[in-house]
């Protein structure tokens, strides 16, 4: 049975999520994730052998993703969320000790309240949503087309069902 490590810090001072309960619901997201054929077999993890994965969540303001997204991806505007996709982007890929560091997902909480707000749901369930999202960037998925974008949705939408949110 495969263990995952997920490791979480806010810095974002203004909402201190319960980072226990997400780090469970990732944990549950990544594995209904792992547990469907069309994911599996065509995400970064296949035909590799390995005991545990891992990755990181932080937790910070849009001031933030926005000086992130200027420094490393060269793009001027505050994001939501910021996945640095180790593994899946690496031409090296390798398993540490049995691990895959699958890398970090940077979510900016203020705009998850805005976006709830907007949406007109919790921000829980919006940040559950861009969580299930930052694993499948993780897992090596990307929305560059109209299909993928479908197929990305409606996988989060599943996940969002699975774990009950």
């Amino acid at each position: 049975m495969t263990e995952f490590l997920i490791m979480s810090e806010n810095i974002f001072p203004d909402w201190q999520i319960d980072e226990k309960r997400y780090i469970d619901i990732a944990k549950k997201i990544l594995k209904f994730y792992l547990l469907q054929d069309e994911v599996y077999n065509l995400c970064c993890l296949k035909n590799f052998e390995f005991d545990t994965v891992s990755f990181d969540f932080v937790y910070c303001n849009s001031e933030k993703t926005h000086e992130i997204n200027k420094e490393y991806r060269n793009k001027d505007y505050p994001a939501d969320i910021i996945t640095f996709a180790i593994f899946a982007d690496s031409d090296e890929k390798f398993v540490f000790d049995g691990e895959i560091n699958l890398g970090e997902v940077i979510i900016a909480l203020d705009k998850v309240i805005e976006e709830a707000e907007k949406k007109g749901t919790t921000k829980e369930h919006e940040l559950a949503f861009l969580i299930s999202h930052g694993i499948l960037h993780l897992l090596g998925f990307d929305h560059q087309t109209e299909e993928d974008y479908n197929f990305i949705m409606d996988l989060q939408n599943k996940a969002l069902e699975y774990v009950k949110i």
